[in-house]
């Protein structure tokens, strides 16, 4: 397995900018990046390396070996020795069409040798663990699925997908790895603190919550945010909800506030909600969070297969950008001081990342989490 990395930061002599690419022979590019990056380099690079799949997104933040950048575009180019990589999109009609649209990409990979999945969604009109269940009732629960959605900064307004056709605001797309000499590792983890009571969910439909206690929910939510209910939907991001089963106890997953809805008084969430559960207010500190990414880290070093060469794609949730801000840096370091100098970072802030619970299969949408997936090679003696 081979990996280069190049971070562009200004559009004077891209060519030369990319040279450093030259060096691998890429099956896999991944781009992070605005979108006029994405659409600048996406018909360049595939003129370049027509032989590469390419996959990427719009971003809140990207993520590098030199760590985290804004307004520039990440690009790591991966070739595999005893791997195969294949690729699959499909457009997003609308927030409704996030289960089918799961089914369509999963439909689309072959399915003999299929290790694991890395998929990337618009993250504006989507429902992303709706998206997660579409895949996952195609791929079966053997296959790992990791990934996330898009960004766009802190405004919430558009969101971008690169794939082989181009770049788009309305698609979901992603590529699948075989053969038994890849080996992906995960791990994700929080670092949010729960406050105020638990509220039970009155009136939702899949990810629009409409009451909590038989009040609007968007209420209720303004009440607690005080000043900062002027700055909805991103003040939402420093805020998000714990979601708590029915006897109360925590499954473990948090949901951000994509949008809001004055004249229903609802909020719309990033992902389903259980409509007989209870859900309750979090915030954190920059210690904490980046304590989180630590430990994602080191989930992941524990369950590396052996040691060498390898790629780990970093998803972070915006809110944890914001919440940290001028230190942010300090995950992306946490997360490379336990992964070592052996393995190229990649990756973006997201509206949403996409993985199982550290130490799982079963892939859930988690928010304001930092969610890690590691890929090397086995040489297993067999060419793909």
């Amino acid at each position: 397995m081979q990996v280069t990395q190049t971070l562009l930061r200004n559009r004077s002599d891209l060519s030369r900018a990319l040279e450093p690419l030259n060096t691998t022979e890429p099956q896999l590019l991944l781009l992070f990046g605005s979108s006029d990056w994405l659409q600048t380099l996406q018909p360049m690079l595939a003129e370049r390396f027509p032989q590469a799949h390419q996959l990427g997104c719009s971003t809140a933040g990207e993520i590098s070996n030199q760590g985290v950048t804004d307004d520039s575009c990440v690009v790591t180019a991966v070739h595999f020795d005893h791997a195969e990589v294949q690729s699959a999109h499909t457009s997003l009609a609308e927030m409704e069409d996030s289960f089918a649209a799961g089914q369509r990409l999963a439909q689309s990979l072959p399915m003999q040798g299929l290790r694991a999945v890395l998929v990337l969604g618009q993250g504006v009109s989507i429902n992303g663990s709706a998206l997660i269940g579409g895949l996952t009732s195609a791929l079966g629960p053997d296959v790992l699925i990791t990934g996330g959605l898009a960004g766009d900064g802190a405004q919430f307004r558009q969101t971008w997908v690169l794939d082989d056709s181009g770049v788009h605001a309305d698609h979901v797309a992603c590529v699948g790895f075989y053969g038994e000499g890849i080996s992906v590792a995960h791990g994700s983890f929080g670092g949010w603190m729960p406050f105020g009571p638990a509220r039970k969910v009155t009136r939702s439909s899949h990810n629009v919550l409409f009451e909590l206690d038989g009040e609007p929910a968007l209420e209720v939510y303004k009440r607690y945010l005080g000043e900062h209910a002027k700055d909805l939907p991103a003040a939402g991001l420093l805020f998000p909800f714990s979601m708590l089963g029915r006897d109360q106890t925590d499954v473990g997953l948090i949901r951000t506030i994509l949008a809001v809805d004055d004249d229903s008084g609802s909020l719309t969430l990033a992902g389903d909600i259980d409509k007989e559960g209870y859900l309750r207010l979090m915030h954190a500190s920059t210690d904490v969070l980046v304590d989180g990414a630590q430990e994602a880290a080191q989930a992941v070093r524990l369950a590396m297969e052996h040691s060498g060469q390898g790629m780990a794609l970093l998803v972070s949730c915006v809110g944890r950008k914001l919440v940290m801000g001028g230190r942010v840096e300090e995950e992306v370091e946490a997360v490379a001081d336990v992964l070592g100098q052996a393995t190229v970072l990649t990756g973006f802030y997201s509206y949403g990342e996409i993985s199982p619970f550290t130490g799982g299969v079963s892939c859930k949408l988690h928010n304001q989490t930092m969610t890690i997936t590691h890929l090397m090679e086995l040489d297993t003696g067999i060419s793909p």
